[in-house]
């Protein structure tokens, strides 16, 4: 066979469950032919007969799978610094939020931003993901709550993967808030997501999902409902922000859709880690949120280890409540704030992040097959990428075999 591209003489952290822990491989090698993996594993069992276009001498460097953010509102208008003083101040998340700023505030500018300025103003955040091993990103609307606007956004997101070696899936958070011209009717507004934006945004091929804010600053269960029913007729896959100030029972509203995933979740009970176990509906732990909101009702990572649940970390980039950028320093606060092990960070990046975007059987592990999406680094322990807090080991960021 003529490959591509032969990585040898690397150790190898594949995440292939069958492997179990890390799927660790001492002395390994990965061949690569048309952005694909055709090989990953002992370099003994590498074909001797396979020739290469480029053969690539790792020195002992650790690969995992490319690095992938399942939760980021990356694109968006202007900043939220302010709030985070009147937080510093003694402001809570809620006093904000009705008192105009919170989302609203990052409403007001979105809407007034054009499609380039925001390309150019999430780049800058996306390149920092990237310079990280960040090779696959989740992005959400929500900040234009109005067609308009969230189209803009998306078609913003979806541009992004054009301007930088990097996959990208978008997801409609049109229910992310109430915006200031629906006067308080929070069902009239549902309605028009329903009826008016999801067809639309769905019709110009912009939505790979659909999200929701289930919360009591936000949308009740019932109305959170009424856009995944219109999500499923569409044939769209479902994610929730779930549990994060208080338990609405949001987890057990995205195992009832056979959600992707549910996310934040500080809130959920052992009754709604268990519903989300059965229908495979993935936990995304947000530490950045819980860190800049100083909060203190841990998710319940013992009851999901319990159940089954799997459990996957993201940056959940945004203006307001998580202004992250890295998701090393994500992988460190899951671990010191949530208390996860290496093996479940360096997992909750990788195989269950692409878990969580419904993409594992293209990606998230080390085996043939897949997208040949790496992260070289210059480590010694697979430990080190989340031990360490500001330094990078990146030595290598491979998309696509290139």
């Amino acid at each position: 066979m003529r490959l591509d591209r032969i990585w040898y003489r690397a150790r190898l952290a594949t995440l292939a469950e069958h492997m179990g822990g890390l799927g660790i491989v001492e002395d390994g090698a990965i061949a690569a032919k048309d952005g694909r993996i055709v090989f990953a594993g002992p370099s003994d069992r590498l074909p001797a007969s396979w020739e290469a276009m480029e053969k690539i001498d790792c020195d002992g460097r650790w690969i995992t799978p490319g690095l992938i953010d399942c939760h980021t509102h990356l694109v968006f208008g202007g900043d939220r610094a302010r709030e985070f003083e009147l937080r510093l101040n003694g402001a809570s998340y809620e006093e904000i939020a009705r008192a105009g700023g919170g989302i609203i505030s990052t409403v007001k500018a979105t809407r007034a931003a054009t499609e380039s300025e925001l390309i150019a103003s999430a780049l800058r955040r996306l390149d920092h993901l990237i310079a990280e091993g960040c090779t696959t990103v989740e992005i959400k609307s929500g900040y234009g709550l109005d067609l308009e606007t969230e189209a803009r956004m998306l078609r913003a997101a979806r541009q992004l993967s054009t301007a930088r070696p990097v996959n990208v899936t978008t997801t409609f958070l049109g229910a992310h808030a109430l915006p200031p011209e629906a006067g308080g009717d929070k069902d009239a507004y549902i309605d028009k997501v329903c009826r008016e934006m999801l067809p639309a945004l769905v019709q110009e091929g912009l939505i790979d999902a659909v999200d929701a804010f289930c919360e009591g600053i936000a949308f009740s269960p019932d109305q959170t409902g009424r856009v995944f029913k219109a999500a499923k007729e569409l044939g769209l896959n479902i994610k929730l922000h779930a549990d994060q100030l208080s338990n609405l029972h949001g987890a057990e509203l995205a195992a009832g859709f056979k959600a992707l995933s549910a996310d934040h979740l500080e809130y959920t009970d052992d009754q709604g880690a268990k519903a989300m176990a059965q229908a495979g509906t993935v936990a995304v732990l947000l530490p950045g949120a819980f860190y800049m909101l100083r909060e203190t009702k841990l998710p319940p990572v013992e009851a999901f280890r319990h159940h089954g649940t799997r459990m996957a970390l993201a940056t959940d980039c945004n203006p307001g409540t998580s202004p992250l950028t890295s998701l090393l320093l994500t992988m460190n606060m899951g671990a010191t704030l949530f208390r996860l092990t290496v093996e479940e960070c360096v997992a909750a990046v990788t195989r269950e992040a692409a878990r969580a975007l419904g993409r594992l059987d293209d990606m998230g592990t080390l085996e043939a097959g897949k997208w040949c999406d790496l992260a070289i680094w210059d480590i010694e322990r697979p430990a080190e990428l989340v031990y360490r807090i500001g330094f990078n080991p990146l030595h290598a960021r491979i998309w696509r075999g290139h």
